[in-house]
């Protein structure tokens, strides 16, 4: 057990590394480009899992942070492909954001949100950037339209193989979290003190039984997650439709609706009725 280190890649173990609140400082100054002294505190606010179904059994298990200047950040990790990700992303941020306000209050209440996405998959397979940032702008004059939501996406597949000299606190950041060895650990950890502070976090947690069972059991859901579409994608929605009976049919539906399909492509898929949807997402079927 001495020599296990666990994968920060697996969002139970990212988001124990962010306890720590030197890791904290240091991951959010490499991704949203500011100086460490430029944070001078951060809030790790409490998220529990979040499921989209009552018999999801992955959830989500989100990182969210309040900054000293009431920015609120919302970090996730995503390990099984999923298209409609952007989709997701915006659905959450927005909610995070209108949540801010409540009856009768003024709309200048509202302060900024943040969406930092960690994909161990390629989201935009035309651009060969491992990071992408995004913010609601005009198309030709790039006039910011407003600051108050911000999206920053890391593709964990881009990632160059060796490191350069002048490699950005970035490029460690996401060499770390997508690191396995304890060799790639050790180097990345020399080279800046926050990676240092994240990787002595890492050891401790991975020495941790109790966190390490809880570890073990958060790879075993994400594997269960990946297993199912790696079925569903092998043996196809409709053929499994057509050999499957009705209460099969109503389980894959149940099954894309945890992955954000629309509604369209559900009922195209699946064959199930309008109404057998409306009671699916109402818990009643």
């Amino acid at each position: 057990m001495s020599d296990f280190l666990m994968k920060p890649k697996v969002d139970f173990a990212f988001k124990e590394i962010m306890t720590d609140e030197n890791a904290r400082i240091g991951f959010l100054s490499a991704v949203l480009k500011l100086e460490p002294k430029e944070i001078q505190k951060t809030n790790l606010l409490n998220t529990n899992l979040r499921k989209l179904h009552q018999d999801e059994k992955q959830g989500i298990l989100d990182v969210r942070i309040l900054m000293n200047n009431n920015t609120e950040i919302d970090i996730e990790i995503q390990l099984a492909e999923l298209k409609v990700w952007a989709d997701r992303s915006l659905f959450y941020l927005s909610k995070m954001y209108t949540e801010q306000i409540q009856e009768g209050q003024a709309y200048h209440v509202f302060k900024k949100c943040v969406s930092i996405s960690i994909l161990n998959f390629t989201l935009f397979p035309k651009e060969p950037e491992f990071y992408s940032c995004f913010r609601i702008m005009e198309e030709k004059r790039h006039i910011v339209y407003t600051d108050k939501m911000e999206f920053h996406v890391l593709e964990l597949p881009k990632l160059p193989k060796e490191l350069k000299e002048d490699s950005s606190k970035l490029l460690l950041w996401a060499k770390f979290i997508n690191a396995e060895k304890k060799e790639e650990f050790e180097m990345l950890a020399e080279k800046d003190s926050y990676l240092n502070q994240a990787y002595q976090k890492l050891q401790v947690i991975s020495q941790d039984k109790e966190k390490r069972l809880e570890y073990e059991a958060r790879e075993k859901a994400i594997r269960d997650h990946n297993q199912l579409l790696y079925e569903a994608k092998q043996s196809g929605i409709q053929e499994g439709v057509q050999k499957g009976s009705q209460k099969e049919a109503l389980r894959i539906a149940k099954d894309l609706l945890t992955l954000h399909v629309p509604d369209e492509t559900i009922l195209k898929s699946t064959k199930i009725t309008e109404k057998q949807l409306l009671d699916l997402k109402n818990n009643k079927l």
